[in-house]
């Protein structure tokens, strides 16, 4: 059975009819519609921790999807997976895809600035500083990127930036 026919809460069912009547009314070519239905089933098993069929999802959805766009927001997901599952490589792999495809995606950037600096963090606690640094300032040019895209976002970001100086270089 079809995720899209699984869903226990009201609002993803009502996400999953307006979807369901909006693939029947815009008219779209058979492979865009395939690419949709697999995305959405991919964000439901996402959404209630079910990765691998997540995953499943989005992969199949990558097959019949040829808009850059589109696929961008795939490849994003796919790397949402990999960072909560710990797979930091992976997961920026797809963020470096979902971004050569859609350079204005600053949630992708915001995620792999949060990877450099867990990974500056690391080095930190492995006692090598300059490792760290380098990751610091990876980190602080992926979030100046996102935060030019989206300046009332990721404020966070913001005051790190600026509480370590690298706000202005």
């Amino acid at each position: 059975m079809p995720r899209s026919q699984k869903n226990d809460n009201f609002i993803d069912k009502t996400f999953t009819i307006v979807a369901d009547i909006l693939l029947q009314i815009i008219p779209m070519a058979s492979g865009e519609k395939k690419a949709f239905t697999y995305y959405r089933d991919g964000m439901s098993a996402q959404s209630e921790g079910e990765y691998a069929e997540a995953l499943q999802n989005y992969y199949e959805a990558m097959r019949p999807e040829i808009d850059p766009y589109d696929r961008s927001y795939i490849l994003y997901n796919i790397g949402l997976i990999h960072t909560s599952n710990g797979e930091h490589t992976k997961a920026l792999e797809y963020y470096f895809q979902a971004l050569e495809r859609n350079p204005s995606l600053p949630q992708a950037l915001n995620n792999t600035a949060l990877i450099c600096h867990y990974r500056g963090e690391q080095a930190i606690r492995q006692g090598d500083p300059e490792i760290a640094e380098a990751w610091f300032d990876q980190a602080a040019e992926y979030w100046k990127q996102a935060i030019a895209l989206a300046p009332s976002n990721y404020i966070e970001a913001q005051n790190w930036l600026q509480i370590t100086g690298r706000f202005g270089e």
